[in-house]
């Protein structure tokens, strides 16, 4: 049941119960009025009759009954004659007001008073006066239509003018359900105009400021499914960007080992060859061949020292603990100095080939920055990979940081040296993140933190394996 059909029957139901009120409390004067009325003409007349009888009895029942008969009807009260044998020698005549109509049977016993005799008696006769209360029951009963009417209209104009009204004044809400089924339907534009009530403006007012706050926050959660959609994007491109550059750099290195490498073996080869023939014919030829030997010899030297560098073929057969000790080792021989202390723990684990590469490619970086840079000469890589995330840290005694960099900050896209830089991108494809830091007393530390979802257990990586 809607709110309007609500009130108009709460309304109607009140106005009902006081039309109903109304019409007892009238009842109730009514049935007094009648009452005072019959009973006090039936006393009336009855005295008179009393008075008037002692001068006719005397002379009989003809004398009364001619006085009777000369009289006709008293109102409310009917007359009867008896002889002293109770025939009945006459009876008033029937009113004439408002003959043939009467009220409800009802009505009549709910107003008329109990009946009420009085006897006359005199030497041959009886006379008895009857209270009859038929006309003015009638009379009540007319004035009660007339109210009962005019109620019944009261009622039908009431209930029609607080259907009206409530109609008028529930309609701003009819327009809020609109909005909130709209709202429902997904037009998250709507909005309400100002209503006309104090109330329904107030549910107005804040229904617009929820609609503004709702499409807010709709497009702030749009912006930022795009934004994640474009960082994914982003990953995607530079994961796939960075697959191709380790293809390409594993194939400078092939080329470098099997094809530049070959040749300059065979240069050396011819100039070793070259020389021993020329030494006894030429001097300065066999000086000459012997020179391009040696720089044959240093070419070679320096062109497998940057295999490693571009794709470290220790790390794709024997895996990363290897690739780490061999580029540890080849540290040591380039910088004689130098200690390096590893840390390797990786006895529970596999990592995937991306986080063992990024990982291989941190170390080689911060190695290589703390020798050329940070004039270190010790250095401790500690790796872990675990149950938690898999972590590679390389701290070193040299000169640390210089005072523009960010201590302690992740090393982002905006950081000026392009290795790190690097490195920080490749960490976040893989989820995981690079910091690089100060330590006292002085000297750097860096750390590659990866989820521990790239570690598979040994145990499952084997299962894997065979399937």
């Amino acid at each position: 049941m809607s709110l309007r059909a609500r009130i108009n029957l709460i309304v109607g139901a009140l106005t009902l119960l006081f039309v109903v009120a109304l019409l007892v409390l009238q009842v109730q004067s009514m049935r007094d009025a009648v009452h005072e009325e019959v009973v006090a003409a039936n006393r009336v007349a009855a005295q008179l009759l009393n008075r008037t009888i002692r001068g006719y009895g005397p002379r009989g029942t003809e004398a009364v009954q001619d006085f009777l008969q000369g009289l006709g009807r008293v109102r409310s009260n009917e007359i009867s004659l008896f002889n002293d044998r109770s025939e009945v020698l006459y009876r008033s005549p029937p009113s004439v007001y408002k003959l043939g109509r009467d009220a409800p049977a009802w009505f009549s016993r709910l107003l008329a008073p109990d009946p009420s005799v009085q006897a006359i008696a005199f030497a041959d006769g009886r006379l008895e006066v009857r209270a009859n209360a038929s006309r003015a029951v009638l009379d009540a009963w007319e004035d009660f239509t007339h109210i009962g009417l005019a109620s019944a209209l009261l009622l039908v104009a009431v209930n029609l003018m607080v259907l009206w009204l409530v109609g008028r004044a529930v309609r701003p809400f009819g327009q809020i359900v609109g909005a909130l089924n709209q709202l429902e339907a997904g037009r998250f534009d709507v909005a309400l105009p100002r209503l006309s009530s104090s109330e329904a403006a107030v549910i107005g007012a804040a229904f617009n400021r929820m609609v503004a706050r709702l499409q807010h926050h709709l497009e702030t959660e749009t912006r930022a499914l795009r934004a994640e959609r474009d960082l994914s994007d982003s990953r995607e491109l530079a994961r796939w960007i960075d697959h191709h550059i380790e293809q390409e750099r594993r194939a400078i290195a092939r080329e470098l080992h099997d094809e530049l490498g070959q040749s300059v073996t065979a240069i050396r080869s011819m100039a070793l060859s070259i020389a021993q023939r020329m030494a006894p014919l030429d001097a300065t030829a066999e000086q000459a061949a012997r020179l391009i030997a040696d720089e044959s010899s240093r070419l070679y030297a320096a062109m497998h020292g940057m295999i490693p560098r571009l794709a470290p073929m220790v790390l794709d057969t024997l895996g990363l603990a290897a690739a780490l000790n061999d580029l540890a080792e080849r540290a040591r021989l380039s910088h004689p100095g130098v200690q390096i202390e590893l840390q390797l723990d990786l006895i529970d684990a596999v990592l995937s080939a991306d986080a063992a590469l990024a990982l291989y490619r941190a170390a080689q970086e911060g190695i290589t920055n703390a020798l050329r840079h940070g004039q270190a000469s010790h250095l401790r890589l500690q790796l872990q990979a675990g149950t938690g995330p898999v972590l590679l840290e390389l701290t070193d005694n040299g000169i640390g940081l210089p005072a523009a960099a960010a201590p302690g900050g992740a090393l982002g896209p905006g950081g000026e040296h392009y290795g790190l830089r690097w490195l920080a991108e490749r960490a976040e494809i893989l989820g995981g993140k690079l910091s690089l830091s100060n330590v006292q007393p002085h000297g750097v530390r860096l750390r590659m933190s990866l989820p521990a979802e790239l570690a598979a257990p040994i145990a499952l990586a084997a299962t894997e394996g065979k399937t």
